[in-house]
């Protein structure tokens, strides 16, 4: 009875008190990877994606946590949370991972990272540098976490996504569709929206004129009704 009192009293917090991002060069690679791979699958409601969100791994310990900047999870479905308790979601851990660094990263404090994701199961694990466009990449081999020696042109098992190094970074659908930022989706939406509201107006000339044609026919209809009346049948 006693365990059972403590144990509704933890508390697992929904934020660690720091920023998302240090820079914007840093959250705007944040936001383009998850929502990238929030739209890759939009159609799967049994993939959960998040960003900058708490995944507590193991119950009754809320300070085993850590934050990844963007966690993909499949098998859970989609939703709001306030913090990802593996024990109420199917104890499913994130299976790939994402962070991006920033200067105030140190080689400490993404060892720790590392070790954790070994530790509680993710399959994948990536860390960009925007600043020196420098990517690493993990994938679980057995029971650890190993180094993808070759990452350009890098093919992710569980996301299909392609890296390719060769300038800045950009990533890949499985389609071959770049992932784009949130600038330049919008940007394609409203070419879009010009496009259909184009083939719109183009429909809406098209009906005009047919009715134009369609009156004009019932004009010379009418007008040769009255030519019959007046002179009878137009000779063959």
């Amino acid at each position: 009875m006693v365990s059972q009192v403590n144990k509704t009293e933890i508390i697992y917090p929904e934020s660690d008190g720091k920023p998302m991002a240090d820079n914007t060069k840093q959250f705007n690679w944040i936001v383009t990877i998850k929502q990238n791979i929030d739209w890759l699958y939009i159609d799967d409601p049994q993939v959960f994606v998040a960003g900058d969100l708490l995944w507590y791994p193991v119950e009754g310990q809320p300070k085993i946590a850590d934050a990844p900047d963007t966690m993909v999870v499949f098998g859970r479905p989609k939703g709001d949370r306030g913090s990802y308790k593996q024990w109420q979601e199917d104890n499913l851990a994130p299976q790939v991972v994402f962070e991006i660094l920033s200067p105030s990263n140190t080689s400490i404090e993404m060892a720790k990272k590392l070790l954790f994701y070994d530790r509680y199961g993710v399959q994948e694990y990536y860390v960009y540098d925007p600043d020196d466009n420098s990517l690493e990449a993990w994938q679980r081999i057995g029971d650890s976490l190993d180094s993808v020696s070759e990452v350009n042109n890098w093919v992710s098992p569980r996301l299909g996504i392609r890296f390719d190094l060769t300038d800045e970074l950009k990533i890949y659908r499985p389609d071959g569709t770049q992932f784009s930022s949130y600038s330049e989706i919008n940007q394609l939406l409203e070419q879009e929206k010009q496009r259909a509201e184009n083939e719109r107006q183009r429909a809406e000339n098209e009906r005009q004129r047919a009715e134009q044609v369609n009156q004009q026919l019932v004009e010379m209809e009418a007008k040769l009704q009255k030519y019959r009346q007046l002179f009878g049948e137009l000779p063959n």
